[in-house]
Order: structure tokens, then sequence, then C-alpha cells
């Protein structure tokens, strides 16, 4: 049976069968076969590409879980390591800062060696980053919690960009925002995981040697889970289908690889102000979301002393009205595509607006420079929202971030929905093809404009 009947191209030839990959498996796929006058195209559709996803998910879970499993339990570290609470602070910010110079290399490679490559250095060096934290339980090893912490931070350059990249190279065009929603969710409960565990492992206790024991235990824990999530990346991570899902995929690769130029891909990038919009505005509300997970613990604890674990709790119900929002938003987004009219869900959101919004540009670099704006704003307001707390309230740092939420608000109503896209997805494929090597806003070629 195939997964759906429907025609995804409103073509002529809709058949299903079942081919048998390389590797011996046998995969049901969908087979769209689109006719024009002048040529004949087939997309495929894997059952394999969910399992990819969900690889994907899992990885990316891994390390979200380690991005703030030192900030939730920000005041027992504090003791523990005898450092302040700005030091723990860099701990969590250590994975903003990384992403910032690395991201455009790490794009490039994308470009360059596709997505096994980059899977398999995401997942082996977050590997890593868990098992030197395991050495650093010890109260005068700081610098090497930091040295982990910093390989792990290294590790999300190669993931967080890449959910919307995923989609669009496994799946088909009516279900990318449901797979790129499906990618970030596996971050976004990380994340909830990362508020909700540590409390729980790591009581706040005054025998430095118990403490000392439970922090191990769950550095062991996540060490074991990313080993186990590299060897399933080695062996079941797969490039990309042999037939491409959608008919956008089809003419990006029958796209000249002479014509592809990253830096003048990244200049389109910059002279496309629907995009500026949605990079300041996804920047703006992304930040102020890192800004109160790294700070949430030192906001509760300040009023409720030895309330470590309702933090996290409190953590928890934060990220998963995020989860929700952006499974729901991204299965809305498939039905109707109206982008700029949701708040909630912002990542998947996001992420896909982009690629809309930029298409035929790569997805890993829209979204790569998405993120970076991210992790500019995460900064700037996880340290100014920290001083105003030290020196004000917490009150007055919250208010601080409820502003540029607003403004946040109003530049994504601002944005033009061009949705190319989709737009190339309900053309034949011959258009589709002289489409995507045509820039859209200046009507040069790619080969013309390469720098």
């Amino acid at each position: 049976m195939c997964e759906k009947s429907g025609n995804h191209f409103g073509k002529d030839v809709l058949q299903t069968e079942q081919t048998k990959n390389t590797d011996g498996n046998f995969d049901h796929v969908e087979i769209s076969e689109c006719r024009d006058t002048n040529t004949v195209c087939n997309t495929r559709l894997y059952r394999r590409r969910w399992l990819i996803v969900l690889l994907f998910s899992s990885y990316s879970l891994c390390n979200a879980f380690q991005w703030i499993q030192y900030g939730i339990i920000n005041n027992i570290f504090m003791k523990f390591y005898n450092v302040s609470s700005f030091a723990i602070d860099w701990l969590s910010m250590i994975y903003m800062l990384t992403y910032i110079p690395f991201i455009f290399p790490v794009t490039w490679l994308l470009e360059r060696k596709g997505l096994r490559v980059i899977a398999l250095f995401a997942a082996s060096i977050n590997c890593v980053g868990t098992w030197i934290k395991v050495a650093s339980v010890q109260p005068n090893l700081f610098w090497i919690t930091m040295l982990g912490q910093f390989a792990c931070s290294f590790a999300q350059v190669f993931i967080l960009g890449m959910p919307s990249q995923v989609a669009s190279v496994w799946f088909g065009s009516d279900e990318v925002s449901t797979a790129c929603a499906i990618g970030v969710f596996g971050n976004q409960l990380g994340i909830a995981i990362g508020f909700l565990i540590p409390p729980i492992l790591v009581p706040n206790v005054d025998d430095m040697n118990e403490l000392a024991q439970h922090i191990s235990i769950m550095f062991y824990i996540t060490a074991a889970v990313a080993s186990l999530i590299f060897l399933l990346v080695v062996f079941v991570f797969q490039e990309k289908p042999e037939i491409p899902p959608s008919l956008s995929q089809v003419a990006l690769r029958d796209m000249p690889t002479t014509q592809y130029s990253y830096l003048a891909s990244i200049a389109r990038l910059f002279c496309n102000k629907p995009f500026i919009l949605l990079l300041i505005s996804y920047g703006l509300n992304v930040g102020c979301f890192y800004a109160v997970s790294t700070l949430l613990n030192r906001m509760i604890i300040e009023h409720y002393p030895g309330e470590e674990v309702n933090a996290g709790r409190i953590g928890l119900t934060l990220v998963i009205a995020g989860v929700v929002g952006s499974l729901l938003c991204g299965i809305w987004l498939d039905k109707t595509k109206t982008y700029k009219f949701f708040m909630t869900g912002y990542l998947p959101l996001g992420f896909e607006f982009a690629v809309e919004l930029t298409y035929p540009e790569s997805e890993g670099t829209s979204s790569g420079l998405l993120n970076c704006s991210a992790q500019m704003f995460g900064i700037a307001f996880t340290i100014i929202q920290g001083k105003i707390i030290d020196h004000f309230s917490t009150l007055a740092g919250n208010i601080f971030l409820c502003v540029f939420l607003f403004i946040g608000s109003i530049m994504t109503a601002l944005i033009k929905s061009d949705l190319r896209r989709q737009k190339a997805n309900s053309q034949p494929q011959t258009e589709v093809i002289a489409d995507s090597s045509v820039h859209p806003q200046d009507g040069k070629s790619l080969k013309e404009v390469k720098m």
C-alpha cells in the first residue's frame, strides 16, 4: 500500500510500487510522474524519510539537553565548582557564542559534502563532549567541564540549522513543514528534558562527595545516550533519497554545481528585504527565549530558595507549550501556507518561512543565518537581563524582554509573504528549472553573479 494516494502536483499520473534500496531493504514509496509537453519527471517519497528525521531529532535532543543542564541548577554548580553565577551562565552562552563564527564554514561544508557528513560530525563531536564532561567531576576542574561544553556547543553548529534541510531533501512539498517541525521538536524536547531531569538527578546537598556522585551519574547517562546515537548515525543515516521527493528538489539537483557560489548566495540573501525582516524578528523572539531559559534558575531561586525542581518544571512547561505550537504550526502550514500569522512554534515557522522567501538558495544557509541572529541576540539579552535582575529586579528584567518581543511581533507582521518554493512546486518542471537558474530579484543567472 502507498502511504498516501493523492497527487502532489496535480499532474497526469500517480503510481505506487515497492522498490528495493541499494542496501537491500525494501522501502514503500510514492511515485509521482509529472508530464507536460516537453518533459517527464519522477518524484518519490520513501518510508525511510521518517527514520532519517527521527534520527536527526534524536541527536539534536541529546545536544540540546546539554545546553541547559547547567543553567537550570545554576546555584548547585556554583557551589560545586566554587565559581560565580555569571561563570555558570557562560556554560549556556558558550552554545550561542560558538555558533556565530563557525556557522559559515559549516554551511559551506554542508553545500560541499551533504547531510551525512554533517550528521557524522554532529553526532561524533557531541559524543566526545559528553565523555570530556565525565572527566570533569571534581571541584577544581571547572575548565574541563567548560571544554566539554565547548565541544558540545561546536556540535550544535552542525545541528541547529538542519531541520529545514532534512525536510526539503527527504519530504514532499505538502509535508515539509511538518517534517521541519519534527526536526525542531527534537531540539525542544531536549531542552524540556534538560529543564526536568538535572534537578532530579542532582539534588542540592551539602556533602561535596555525594554531590559529585550525583553529577557523575548525570554525565555518564548523557555520554551513554550520545554514544548510542552516534553508532546509529554511522550505520543508518543516509545522504539523500535516490529520487527527489518534490519538483523543487528535482530542479535543484538539475542545476549545475558550477553555478553555485556560497558567497554570492549570502550576498543575495542580504539583498532580500523580507528575509532581513525575518532575520531580525526571529533573532529577537528566539533570543528572548534563550535568555529566559538561561536565567530561569536565578529568577526562581531568588524568590523561592530550594525550589530547583519546581524551577525545572516551570522551564518544562515553557518548552512543552512551544513543542505543541511547533507541531500544530507545522501541520497547519502544510495545509494553508499562512506563515506570518503564527507567533507560537516560532522555530520551525522561521526556518520554513525563510526557505520560502529565499528559494532557490540553500536551506542550510538561510537557517544558519537565522540561528546566527538568534545567538547574537541571545548573548546580548542574557547578559543585559542578568545585570538588570542583579541591580533592579526580576520584573524589570522581564519587562525589558517584553519590549523586544513586541518589536519582533510588529516586524513579523510587516514581512511580505512571497512563497517562492510553493510557486516552484506548482509549476511544470521545465519552468522550475528555468526559474532556479535565474535569480528572481535581479534577473541575473547564478553563473553571472558567481564570486
